[in-house]
């Protein structure tokens, strides 16, 4: 960041941040479309609660762990600053509360309402900033040393790793000490099929968070003059190869498709800024394909109930957008270069292992002290009249 920015600087990241605070009502309307109809209202108050206690606790906590600064000074002394670092920090929290929102697709369904806003603020406040103060502040002397090994940092121009994968791999934590919805696996194998409770939801949240995500990558230049058009052009030919890869490996199938575009969204974050086009397309078509094949796996084979599959989705497409800028970055494969394939691999696992840890760490304690799971009779009710006391529809409202 410079020290000294134009009025048209603090213009342009606060239209950024609010492109990246509608994408939460992407999240929202994806598991509302995704969910059975008796969890619908659950995952709306979820998202926007969510949200609001991420806002706190990066406010408070995370932002000053990631960057060194904060804002704990008299409003005159706020007042007086240019406005910049103020619609920074809205931008970058947006990026933050991504975590809880991706986080909540995986649990969806039978997950406690309270615990999980204690896991966002813990997660939002230390676990998320303490990778991204890494990878984009320094931190620790990490990016030093890569560079000082491999040759170049670690590159992640809009957070493939720093969010999605991080998001994902947590998410990944949290489904895992959660367990499976009741009924969903049975004795000898069986599986009993939750379809989606509205694919015209689900197609309309991977809308808004596609679009929305043209505010995520092209202005995480954070500056007038950093903006690449290339950014914005090879986020359009990933999304363009991971909703037909999406397509093809998946059948057809509405659910796999519109995840699709979101899976190229997600890995061509970290290198949007140095491929190829052509790289970009190939980054997106492998991630749409990555996509339907670790949800298939993830869902029929291994047993993990992982709801809207945000592990496939973020986690691993996002490790691969990780990788993926060391290899279609370098100038061999037409990239801008400055960039290297072991630094990339490097930080993309350090991302996984802080995530791993951080999620079984806080979801673990939640468990072992307040529980983390609906009982039985709620789970079979459903999240919006055990939690909420009122339904999606009003033909099944009841009074209480």
């Amino acid at each position: 960041m410079e020290a000294v920015n134009t009025p048209g600087d603090v213009l342009f990241v606060l239209l950024g941040a609010i492109m990246v605070l509608a994408m939460h009502g992407g999240f929202a309307f994806l598991e509302v479309g995704t969910v059975r109809k008796k969890n619908q209202v659950n995952a709306l108050v979820k998202i926007i609660c969510d949200f609001s206690t991420s806002t706190i606790f990066y406010f408070l906590i995370g932002y000053m762990l990631a960057y060194g600064s904060g804002f704990l000074h008299g409003a005159q002394t706020l007042a007086e600053q240019s406005g910049y670092e103020l619609v920074k920090f809205f931008f970058l929290l947006t990026f933050a509360a991504a975590i809880p929102a991706i986080i909540s697709g995986g649990i969806a369904e039978r997950a406690k309402f309270y615990p999980q806003l204690v896991a966002s603020a813990a997660l939002v406040a230390l676990i998320y900033p303490f990778f991204e103060g890494i990878v984009w502040n320094g931190n620790f002397g990490v990016q030093g040393w890569l560079e000082s090994t491999f040759g170049a940092p670690m590159r992640d121009f809009a957070g493939s790793v720093v969010v999605h994968a991080m998001g994902g791999w947590i998410a990944l934590a949290a489904v895992v000490l959660l367990g499976a919805r009741r009924g969903r696996y049975r004795a000898g194998g069986e599986m009993s099929a939750h379809p989606p409770s509205s694919i015209p939801f689900l197609a309309l949240g991977a809308w808004m968070l596609t679009v929305g995500w043209f505010g995520f990558n092209v202005m995480s230049a954070q500056t007038l003059d950093g903006i690449s058009g290339l950014v914005a052009l090879n986020s359009l030919m990933a999304m363009a190869g991971g909703t037909l890869a999406a397509l093809f490996v998946g059948r057809l199938d509405p659910g796999f498709v519109h995840n699709g575009p979101l899976a190229g969204l997600v890995a061509i974050c970290a290198g949007s800024d140095i491929m190829h086009p052509l790289g970009a397309l190939v980054t997106g078509a492998v991630a749409g394909a990555l996509f339907v094949i670790f949800f298939t796996l993830t869902q029929n084979r291994w047993k993990i109930d992982d709801v809207l599959g945000v592990w496939p989705l973020h986690g691993i497409c996002g490790a691969w957008g990780g990788i993926a800028a060391g290899i279609f970055g370098i100038e061999a494969l037409g990239g801008l270069g400055g960039v290297s394939f072991m630094s990339q691999l490097v930080g993309t696992l350090l991302g996984i292992a802080v995530a791993l840890i951080g999620g079984f760490i806080v979801y673990g304690i939640l468990k072992q002290t307040v529980g983390i799971r609906l009982d039985p009779e709620d789970e079979f009710k459903g999240a919006d009249l055990s939690i909420h006391k009122i339904s999606s529809s009003p033909d099944s409202e009841v009074s209480w």
